[in-house]
């Protein structure tokens, strides 16, 4: 008999930090869920070796790095097809309070006007500064944004609040709406695909709320620097590639055509902030790797919907 909800983790390379979430979430004394590993095409055995340390857990092992949107997209349709009520995509470079999933879905189970909920989360090297507080987005600049941010707890930090978007790092969703409002979008690769899903969840009525109860920690941003810092900095510039087009790709999709006049005039003003700051650091392979991120953001667009495989 298939448990209530199933979570969603994507690994990559990454032993250690998916082996410690693995081990959080197994500490939690609610246990009506099924942890599915997404191995996204690992080349340093990580795949095999979680799945020898964790037997009691699904796996996928895909043959090719289908990024995050892919890598979740093949477990959200395992999930669907197996009826799972809930799915929830988390970071593998999470760790989590006790309560925190059985908040979440208590949550859901009474509130049926509500597609997707998210925990508060805090940054797992100091944890009383908060990583996301609740994410929105301005329709005029095009900006998405966190609440606190790097800011210990506030009154607003503290609330249950509906939102504009959920972050892919903590992510729990009824999976009924699926079909309808697709899954992640694949062409997104990685970042921007979880703001996507949101709209589209919402364009059907739903809503996403934000509760303040439950609470998990981020390492943050560990799976994609650099090995070893150098003068291009630590974060690998494959980042800023996807971060700046897929921005454009959000905009492009879900901003009205009068909105669009100041979200791309803010875009541009924040695309030369970003490009000068990479000039007078030096870091030339950014430079030129952002370049070319804004140039496919431009001419191409994200693909729509992502639908499900009752296949799998």
């Amino acid at each position: 008999m298939n448990k209530h909800t199933a979570i969603i983790i994507v690994n990559w390379n990454s032993f250690d930090v998916t082996h410690n979430c693995i081990l959080s979430l197994k500490k939690m004394p609610y246990q009506d869920f099924s942890i599915i590993v997404v191995d996204n095409a690992s080349a340093d055995g990580s795949g095999e070796k979680l799945r020898q340390a964790h037997p009691d857990c699904d796996f996928i092992m895909s043959t090719t790095n289908a990024g995050f949107a892919g890598g979740n997209n093949m477990a959200l349709n395992y999930a669907i097809n197996r009826s799972y009520s809930y799915a929830l995509l988390l970071n593998n470079d999470t760790l989590a309070e006790p309560s925190f999933l059985e908040i979440l879905v208590d949550y859901m189970d009474q509130h049926p006007e509500v597609a997707g909920v998210q925990p508060r989360i805090f940054f797992e090297h100091d944890r009383n500064l908060i990583w996301n507080g609740g994410s929105y987005f301005n329709t005029w600049t095009g900006q998405t944004s966190t609440y606190g941010y790097h800011k210990r707890s506030d009154s607003k930090s503290e609330m249950l609040k509906e939102v504009d978007w959920i972050t892919g790092c903590a992510f729990l969703m009824r999976t009924s709406v699926l079909p309808d409002a697709g899954l992640l979008d694949e062409s997104y690769f990685m970042y921007y695909e979880d703001t996507d899903l949101s709209f589209r969840i919402r364009r059907l009525g739903y809503k996403l709320m934000y509760h303040p109860q439950s609470i998990i920690y981020h390492i943050a941003g560990g799976a994609f620097k650099q090995l070893k810092q150098d003068s291009e900095g630590s974060a690998n510039h494959h980042v800023h590639y996807h971060n700046a087009r897929n921005q454009i790709w959000l905009i492009k999709k879900f901003v009205s055509p009068l909105q669009k006049i100041t979200a791309y005039l803010i875009t541009f003003l924040y695309i030369m902030a970003v490009l000068c700051y990479f000039i007078l650091r030096w870091r030339k392979t950014k430079f030129v790797t952002y370049i070319k991120g804004v140039k496919a953001g431009i001419t191409g667009r994200a693909t729509g919907n992502y639908q499900f495989n009752n296949s799998i």
